[in-house]
């Protein structure tokens, strides 16, 4: 089953610009267990102009961060990052296996079926930070990116 996330942007002076500027479809989180404080958001963003996101924000967990996950010689890496730039025209994937928004401290599990609301912060090519809101399908624990690749 495809899912278009629900958009809703909040901001002074250029929010309609940078609302019709970002979308992000096939927003997910992985499902979780019992005790487990950890797991992604995934989507697929994009920027008709270019813009950056800068942060990001859940009430379904204690810390939301911006995740890169790549590939150090033979180790796969994990690591938080400050921004990702999202190219003008272009679709930035955000999977399992590169780019995520990583859910710490949960504050419960996270059910299959359910939705998770997210806060993406853009930065626009005007500096301005605008937040956009987005709920997020929580898929099974095993789910995977429907392509199963990384993107960008």
């Amino acid at each position: 089953m495809m899912f278009s996330a629900s958009l809703l942007l909040f901001g002074v002076g250029s929010g309609a610009a940078l609302a019709a500027d970002v979308e992000v479809h096939n927003a997910w989180v992985r499902g979780t267990v019992t005790g487990q404080q950890a797991t992604g958001a995934f989507m697929e963003i994009s920027s008709k102009t270019g813009a950056t996101l800068v942060g990001a924000s859940s009430p379904a967990a204690a810390v939301t961060e911006i995740h890169e996950m790549k590939m150090d010689g033979q180790v796969m890496r994990m690591r938080a990052i400050p921004r990702l730039e999202l190219p003008a025209g272009k679709t930035v994937q955000l999977g399992p296996s590169g780019y995520h928004v990583m859910l710490i401290r949960l504050k419960q599990p996270l059910l299959k079926g359910e939705s998770v609301p997210l806060t993406l912060q853009i930065e626009g090519k005007d500096r301005k930070i605008e937040t956009l809101e987005v709920k997020a399908e929580v898929r099974d624990l095993t789910a995977a990116s429907p392509a199963g690749e990384h993107r960008h």
